[in-house]
């Protein structure tokens, strides 16, 4: 009998991880090999259970999915990641894939579209959705972007996801704790995300990042 192929989850949400446990665990090529709810317990998991492939969540307890993402490649480059989010994946799949993933799903997607995803990186291949495609497609081509894009391609990684938690309505305080990180690293960030957006004072960063949310929330 084969070997089945071992994934390992990594989310902050216990439910989420029950729920692809059973969901991974019923296939009859693929186990769970293990969890964790943040970055710096991940990368230890990962190294003692030593999976196939890693399921990853760009928002995590203490840490950035991103920043795991290129980690987890630097470390373990034998382990394939893919990215089971919330997040746009108009905004984030490009960010991803050049960290190092080899898939992008959004968490509203059906649940055949994970394992298939699951299945197709396993291959060798890479998985992304027709919009993701297209996005790329058009980039290549002829370098055409949303005015979105456009604005947020700017920021990096961490200050497009400090962007979009103060659109949310999240306090630096809030951000910095969540994201482990000191709350003058947070204001530091802030700054440059002023600099680069060409924003005079806080209020007009958080009046633009509130703006660019309540206009993604509508897609």
């Amino acid at each position: 009998m084969k070997q089945k192929q071992k994934i390992f989850l990594i989310d902050d949400h216990p439910l989420v991880r029950e729920w692809l446990s059973n969901l991974i665990n019923q296939q009859p090529d693929l186990v769970v090999c293990g969890e964790a709810e943040d970055a710096s317990h991940a990368l230890e998991k990962i190294g003692s259970s030593k999976p196939d492939l890693a399921i990853v969540d760009l928002t995590l307890k203490c840490g950035s999915g991103l920043d795991l993402i290129k980690d987890v490649t630097r470390l373990y480059p034998h382990v394939a990641v893919i990215v089971l989010t919330m997040h746009d994946e108009s905004l984030y799949a490009e960010r991803a894939f050049r960290a190092g993933a080899r898939g992008y799903v959004m968490k509203r997607d059906t649940t055949k579209n994970v394992i298939t995803a699951v299945r197709q990186v396993l291959e060798g291949k890479v998985y992304m959705s027709d919009k993701v495609t297209t996005l790329f497609a058009d980039k290549l081509i002829d370098g055409r972007r949303t005015e979105e894009i456009s604005v947020t391609s700017v920021l990096s990684d961490r200050e497009l996801e400090i962007f979009e938690l103060l659109g949310q309505g999240w306090e630096t305080k809030r951000i910095a704790e969540s994201l482990n990180l000191s709350l003058k690293t947070v204001q530091t960030y802030c700054a440059r995300i002023k600099e680069k957006l060409h924003l005079d004072n806080a209020t007009e960063l958080l009046r633009e990042a509130i703006r660019w949310q309540e206009h993604e929330t509508k897609k």
